[in-house]
């Protein structure tokens, strides 16, 4: 069983940079394709990049383009999300998800990958 666990949000001012950490635990990411999503109150789900195994293939929403960054680091087990030029309406709980789908990025943001955090809030307000 995958376990992921995000970590890094907060509040930040409008303008500023946080950088978002999916940390797993019980096996090695190495195999999995990683997504990122967010979901604020009462909108849905917003599917918002995604890295392939490699880490060579990466895509992005158009709402976050220029201004996120997926990443992943083997050694630590991690794959992070930079977030930088926040806005308020980037105010959202958000979510790592895995899956062994190798396509996943090919089909993102409609494929549903298997295992998710928990999530970590960001607030984004003056």
């Amino acid at each position: 069983q995958l376990h992921l666990v995000e970590s890094g949000g907060g509040l930040v001012q409008p303008g500023g940079s946080l950088r978002l950490s999916c940390a797993a635990s019980g096996r090695s990411l190495d195999d999995y394709t990683i997504g990122w999503f967010r979901q604020a109150p009462g909108k849905e789900r917003e599917g918002l990049s995604c890295i392939d195994t490699s880490g060579n293939k990466t895509v992005y929403a158009h709402s976050v383009k220029g201004r996120f960054t997926i990443s992943r680091d083997t050694a630590k087990n991690t794959v992070y999300l930079q977030m930088i030029s926040l806005k308020p309406e980037d105010t959202s709980v958000y979510y790592c998800a895995a899956d062994v789908e190798e396509n996943m990025c090919a089909l993102f943001p409609y494929y549903r990958p298997h295992f998710w955090g928990e999530g970590t809030l960001v607030t984004v307000s003056s």
